[in-house]
């Protein structure tokens, strides 16, 4: 059905047809080889057989004493010579038999007194010769006389036979051959039509170029990006949106995957050693999601087929809407702890503990403004300190023990910096609450946001049972996180803002270091 729909187009020669035609057609010049080949070789038995009879028939009239003795008389009897040359003709089947004295002038047949067209002839030297002369297969012979002298030519030739005549004298072999030609043509054709039709699948060649135009067409007008590799780690095919996301030279298609440089994560995953649906890496500055399937055929793995997705500008909004996330959870950490503080007060005023209600306001009072005046004096930016004493709400609410450090200190900064500042710091607070809930009691977190030279340096520590040393250098680039839900997109979202700004982020064992120049230089992550 779906052969029948797609590709109903004007009527052609089916393969088998095609290969049948070509056989023939193979067959055709084999033959024509073969007769040129039979009527060369005829000619050959002809010159060879006949001039060996040819010359045995004018040697022995050569040597017929009536001959000799005539051609050595002055006075030349010519119907005796004629009679000899007659017999001689018709005994032995030539078409001719002529005498000729030892000037080579005829004495016998139709042009008697004309010259014996000798050619290239050597029998005037009293050497015999055979050859053609003309359209005639002629022999030449010396007529000697007793004292080996000579006194005649005796001229013994056939006709040539022609080109019909000698493909005639083959006909049979030529039949032969084509006969078993054809037979073994149309076999063969039909044996190789039949392989091929097996491994195409049974469609015709017309068939596979519309497969193959509509897969080109598809490959190049989806938006997804698409990455096929055979068993051997090489690209077999590559659309142009997987060539923009994976920054691929234009003539990647051949090459091996090991030969691209590309990031490990990436290459884990496009050569199958991180297995799972919807892996994060990123390349060239990209979040991209990638889910890897391999090509099975007759139960055996020859290659895979990668889709890749720009997650990017996702991640750019949710960089966005982090600063709102974040006001949202200062309000709701502060709003939970009002709410406790205003239970904690009626009921101080149900007991009338009226001085205990105002050393308690007081005292809460005078807690709030402390910390919002120690995070304020050292991290002037309001999105930041914001997000810092949001945080400190969330980490009073889980009871964990949050502090700034003293070592704190960042000037004034512009707005894209504080964007990214939030972003940073954000999720590296929120993967060490995360990893304090595994580690021992008491749970605890610092964070120290301090400059050094033209860059701002961003350390966050914390009580949890930190990265194993082995996973340290690739945790980022592999997405690591202990939450499988979010696919590790909070640190490779803090990888993708570090390194936008052509900083960078580090981490030793349960220290977290990022470092943001204050002016982007927009490096790219390779």
């Amino acid at each position: 059905m779906f052969r029948t729909s797609l590709f109903r187009r004007p009527w052609r020669l089916s393969l088998a047809r095609q290969f049948l035609l070509l056989q023939l057609g193979i067959v055709l010049l084999v033959v024509g080889a073969v007769a040129a080949v039979s009527v060369a070789q005829a000619d050959a038995r002809f010159r060879s057989g006949e001039g060996r009879q040819l010359r045995s028939v004018a040697e022995t009239v050569a040597a017929n004493a009536t001959v000799r003795q005539e051609l050595a008389e002055p006075a030349v009897n010519f119907e005796r010579l004629s009679t000899e040359a007659e017999t001689a003709r018709s005994v032995s089947g030539a078409s001719f038999v002529l005498i000729a004295d030892a000037t080579g002038t005829l004495l016998t047949g139709l042009d008697r007194s004309g010259p014996v067209p000798l050619g290239a002839s050597t029998v005037r030297s009293g050497k015999s010769w055979v050859g053609v002369v003309g359209d005639a297969l002629v022999a030449h012979v010396p007529v000697l006389d007793e004292r080996r002298e000579l006194v005649g030519l005796v001229v013994v030739g056939l006709e040539y036979p022609t080109w019909p005549e000698q493909l005639a004298d083959a006909a049979t072999d030529l039949l032969t051959y084509l006969l078993l030609g054809a037979a073994l043509g149309v076999l063969g054709s039909w044996l190789l039509a039949r392989w091929v039709k097996r491994q195409t699948l049974g469609l015709e060649p017309r068939e596979i170029t519309g497969l193959v135009e509509q897969r080109e067409a598809m490959l190049h007008g989806i938006r997804e990006g698409v990455l096929g590799s055979d068993a051997a780690d090489r690209v077999t095919l590559v659309n142009d949106e997987a060539i923009r996301l994976l920054d691929l030279p234009e003539d990647a298609v051949g090459r091996s995957l090991h030969a691209l440089k590309l990031e490990p994560r990436l290459l884990d995953v496009l050569t199958g050693k991180a297995a799972g649906a919807d892996q994060i890496g990123l390349r060239a500055g990209r979040v991209l999601v990638l889910n890897r399937m391999p090509v099975m055929v007759r139960g055996r793995e020859v290659g895979s087929v990668t889709t890749l997705r720009d997650r990017t500008e996702l991640t750019a909004l949710q960089h966005e809407l982090d600063l709102s996330r974040h006001t949202t959870d200062t309000l709701r950490a502060q709003a939970h702890e009002f709410t406790n503080r205003l239970h904690t007060i009626a009921g101080l005023i149900e007991l009338g503990e009226f001085d205990e209600v105002t050393r308690y306001i007081n005292r809460a009072s005078r807690a709030l403004a402390e910390l919002t005046s120690d995070v304020t004096s050292r991290v002037p930016d309001p999105a930041l300190a914001a997000l810092l004493i949001a945080k400190a709400s969330l980490a009073a609410e889980q009871g964990i023990r949050f502090t700034v450090s003293a070592r704190s200190a960042l000037p004034e900064i512009d707005e894209a910096l504080s964007a990214d500042l939030v972003t940073v710091v954000g999720n590296l607070l929120d993967n060490a609450y995360d990893a304090v809930g595994t580690g021992t009691a008491p749970a605890w977190v610092e964070v120290e946001v301090t400059t050094e030279g033209e860059e701002v340096l961003v350390v966050v520590r914390d009580s949890g049972p930190g990265i194993e040393p082995e996973l340290a250098r690739g945790v980022f680039a592999q997405g690591y996180t202990t939450k499988a839900a979010h696919q590790g997109l909070g640190l490779a979202l803090i990888q993708l803002v570090c390194t936008r700004r052509g900083g960078s982020v580090a981490v030793a064992g349960s220290t977290f270091t990022a470092r943001l120049p204050r002016a982007t230089t927009r490096a790219v992550a390779r």
